[in-house]
């Protein structure tokens, strides 16, 4: 805007982000492609500032990353958990879901 003259205050930019920014992030969302049908979950150990943390991550056969959690605990629940949220909202279910077979 600048380029063509035109002066903004950061104050103008909020109220349009405020405006318009809802409905353009749900065209986006309408606009991306879905994902596989094969995925891929695992779990990575991360040392985050001396703390170790666990990294889920779900990825589908094309590589896209659907869902990644970081956490400071490792068990059944954290896992089902992610599952729940991974699954929610979708109106398919895929095809295979291939784990790296850890014990969570």
């Amino acid at each position: 805007m600048a380029e063509r003259g035109i002066m903004l205050t950061s104050e103008t930019i909020r109220q349009w982000c405020r405006k318009f920014g809802q409905t353009y992030a749900n065209t986006l969302k309408c606009q991306r492609s879905r994902p596989g049908d094969k995925w891929h979950l695992d779990e990575v150990f991360l040392t985050i500032s001396g703390n170790r943390s666990d990294l889920w991550r779900a990825v589908d056969q094309d590589g896209t990353v659907l869902d990644i959690l970081v956490q400071s605990r490792r068990d059944k629940k954290a896992a089902k958990r992610f599952f729940r949220k991974l699954l929610k909202g979708l109106e398919y279910v895929p095809r295979v879901i291939i784990t790296d077979t850890l014990a969570s």
